[in-house]
């Protein structure tokens, strides 16, 4: 029993606990909104990254008292490696459709849960703290703010019919950054007329609310190869 509760025992303890129940919060947030790493998922990354750095700072001490000519001993490269390691954890939770990009969020939310676990761990309380409320502001109100730039934007629909044998995507694409328009996800079709194989690209786009939607067309119907161009105003 000596063995296991020792006098550092209830400081690893709360180490551990204020880890989990930190990064269990922002998990939480994540898991009610359905997003791919929810609460167990934060959780862990929080509690291991403490983990890592409790061993850090405790595991080596026996053997640094019994070797007292090593001096040269740095806890901080325990925790950089988590970071290193967190970030294909993070990476798993991106999700590439079309050229529109989801998860960043939760990705950068395991990623500071890991930093917040190692805080913890290496018993700068009010540090996790502070990080867990400014995190968990962020992703319960900011997102409000996100949504005010995009009022400030018109969204598209815009379905451009081309021949398979004519105009490129990218040419396509190249228009759209040219009227300083964001594309925000790209679908595409194959049409069969007569012999003739044709592609219809339906483009989801965010553009200014002054910009002027002739203009846009005018370009891209003049284009080589394109037959027809559809445009709706989505909201």
């Amino acid at each position: 029993m000596d063995v296991l509760w020792t006098e550092d025992s209830v400081v690893i303890m709360v180490r551990i606990l204020s880890a989990a129940v930190l990064a269990g919060l922002i998990g939480a947030e994540r898991e009610y909104k359905k997003h791919p790493a929810g609460f167990r998922t934060h959780l862990l990354v929080g509690t291991g990254a403490c983990l890592a750095m409790v061993m850090a700072l405790f595991g080596f001490q026996p053997y640094l008292e019994e070797n007292p000519d090593i001096s040269a001993y740095d806890p901080s490269r325990l925790a950089s490696y988590v970071i290193s390691g967190v970030g294909f954890l993070g990476a798993g939770t991106i999700i590439v459709q079309g050229v529109s990009v989801k998860g960043l969020t939760t990705a950068a939310s395991i990623w500071v849960v890991a930093s917040i676990g190692l805080a913890a761990g290496a018993g700068m309380y009010f540090a996790a703290l502070l990080t867990t409320i400014v995190v968990l502001l962020s992703l319960l109100f900011l997102h409000n703010i996100e949504r005010l730039f995009q009022h400030t934007s018109t969204r598209k629909k815009v379905e451009v019919t081309v021949g398979t044998h004519h105009t490129s995507l990218s040419n396509i694409i190249k228009i759209f950054e040219e009227q300083n328009i964001l594309v925000k996800n790209i679908t595409g079709s194959t049409e069969h007329e007569a012999q003739e194989q044709n592609i219809s690209f339906v483009f989801d786009i965010e553009s200014p609310p002054d910009k002027n939607t002739a203009d846009l067309y005018d370009q891209l119907i003049r284009m080589e190869g394109v037959q027809k161009v559809d445009l709706a105003v989505s909201s």
